[in-house]
């Protein structure tokens, strides 16, 4: 079938693989290509299968995960695909190392299949799209990765990893998983914004065991960072003229609001 989507599943835990393997095959559109038990089998099978997309474990035998993205990544005239890491580990060091080196998406183990299925369809087909317009303009960009990426209209979490990739949110900061989580619980309940201090800073704070007043630091760090070293026409096209790149950078409150806006509108946008 021409349009499946070639996995090959790399983990050194067999019987997880051979799960995976069976439930993956089970589903329309995806055929699992190969499986490896380690890196260097990973490294063999990527150059000889030629997978689209590659879930990948960090934690493996004889070259882990991060050492095959190393290989790969120093490999000239190789076609690369698309790298889902899973991990018991979610430790931002970790998080940063797989990003900063080409991985797509980091799921930190245990999760859901369907999740998981979700992502490899969103990651393909988004990674399709841009191949095959890497011509077109910024806007045209925005509009096909924020309103059309998402099989499910109401997937907030791909709406804003989407959106916060595209201003340029540098992913290997914590501040990066705080706005995410902060702008999901306000598409999720506006309620939680209305104290952002008193409600919103602890919500999230609680959920990755930190304390409220690292969460608001952190997500001003990533905000600087963004305003310094992000894409200027991203900024201006999201956030048009309410937050001007040119004048300044938002306050958090500013920012977690405007995002968690235009997420609602894109998810109404395509409910029409």
């Amino acid at each position: 079938m021409k349009n499946e989507i070639s996995v090959l599943i790399t983990d050194d835990n067999i019987e997880f693989g051979d799960i995976l393997n069976d439930y993956l095959n089970q589903t329309e559109g995806i055929k699992v290509v190969g499986i490896a038990r380690d890196g260097l089998q990973a490294l063999e099978k990527i150059k000889e299968l030629k997978p689209d997309v590659v879930i990948l474990d960090v934690i493996m035998p004889n070259l882990d995960g991060i050492g095959v993205l190393e290989k790969l990544s120093a490999t000239p005239n190789i076609r690369k695909p698309i790298f889902i890491m899973l991990s018991a580990i979610g430790q931002d060091i970790f998080i940063q190392q797989a990003m900063s080196l080409g991985a797509e998406y980091y799921i930190v183990k245990p999760f859901s299949v369907e999740v998981l299925i979700s992502r490899i369809k969103q990651l393909y087909r988004e990674n399709r799209v841009s191949s095959f317009n890497e011509s077109t303009t910024y806007d045209k960009k925005v509009s096909s990765a924020i309103l059309k990426n998402s099989e499910n209209t109401n997937d907030i979490e791909v709406q804003v990893t989407y959106m916060m990739r595209d201003i340029g949110i540098p992913p290997h900061m914590a501040g990066y998983q705080y706005i995410r989580e902060a702008i999901m619980q306000t598409v999720n309940n506006s309620k939680v914004f209305g104290s952002i201090t008193k409600v919103l800073y602890p919500s999230v704070a609680q959920k990755f065991n930190t304390t409220p007043q690292k969460v608001e630091r952190a997500i001003r760090n990533a905000i600087e960072s963004t305003w310094s070293r992000g894409n200027p026409d991203s900024i201006d096209t999201l956030f048009g003229y309410t937050i001007n790149y040119s004048k300044g950078k938002p306050t958090n409150s500013e920012f977690i609001a405007m995002l968690a806006d235009k997420v609602r509108i894109s998810l109404n946008y395509q409910k029409q």
